[in-house]
């Protein structure tokens, strides 16, 4: 078993699983969605392969947010025919995630890791006017998903380390045995624009992981015992 670890952060990301009309809005963290049609991209697919998107679909899935960010609301006058209205868009401002990506076939993920330091298309996080920053691909690491989210150090400089929270949130697909799960509905069928389909996935939020900052260190009580 072995995860591709990607870096996802930006100025604006946006991952829409619930938007509607007039009102687009933003989950907290990525959509697993919206990462496959990343990688999707950066393979050079088109919207309508769907067999390739369903074999992306079947990797498993976890995300830590290393930066919860904060939420934006932005607005655009859009025209339709003779009458204009107002659209409403959400957005994470300054956030940053640790995305891991989990299979059996480590060629595969090798495969990935290339086209996503090469990609066919743009990339970006959830919309067109949100493209990453580098780096985007940390690598592969040869452990599961869990253990790699957890074992990678924290993303954020050591200055914003010692202001914010050391409890990190990981969220990641549910395997068969846990329990307390929650649905989403954000596994890509087809990015067709005249017929997108997608499909429920379960999730499960695993207890907090709790980082160290590089800044803190190790009291040592027989220190000042010592002779210069």
């Amino acid at each position: 078993m072995a995860t591709l670890l990607l870096r996802l952060a930006a100025p604006l990301q946006s991952w829409g699983v619930d938007s509607k009309f007039e009102t687009r809005r933003t989950g907290r963290e990525p959509s697993k969605s919206g990462v496959i049609g990343m990688v999707a991209a950066a393979l050079g697919l088109r919207r309508d392969q769907m067999e390739e998107l369903q074999a992306l679909s079947q990797l498993r899935f976890g995300v830590r947010v290393d930066q919860e960010g904060s939420l934006l609301r932005d607005f655009h006058i859009a025209q339709a025919q003779k009458a204009s209205y107002l659209t409403y868009r959400y957005y994470l401002e300054d956030a940053i995630f640790l995305v891991g990506l989990e299979s059996e076939d480590i060629s595969l993920l090798q495969q990935l890791d290339d086209a996503l330091r090469h990609p066919v298309f743009p990339l970006f996080l959830g919309r067109r006017s949100c493209p990453p920053t580098f780096p985007l691909v940390l690598g592969i690491r040869e452990t599961e998903l869990v253990n790699a989210l957890r074992g990678e150090p924290w993303l954020i400089s050591p200055s914003r380390q010692a202001k914010a929270s050391p409890n990190l949130r990981l969220i990641t697909d549910a395997t068969p045995g846990q329990q307390s799960f929650a649905i989403q509905r954000d596994v890509p069928v087809s990015f067709d624009p005249h017929h997108r389909q997608f499909t429920d996935r379960a999730i499960f939020t695993h207890p907090r992981v709790t980082m160290i900052s590089k800044d803190e260190t190790i009291h040592n009580p027989m220190q000042e015992l010592e002779g210069d």
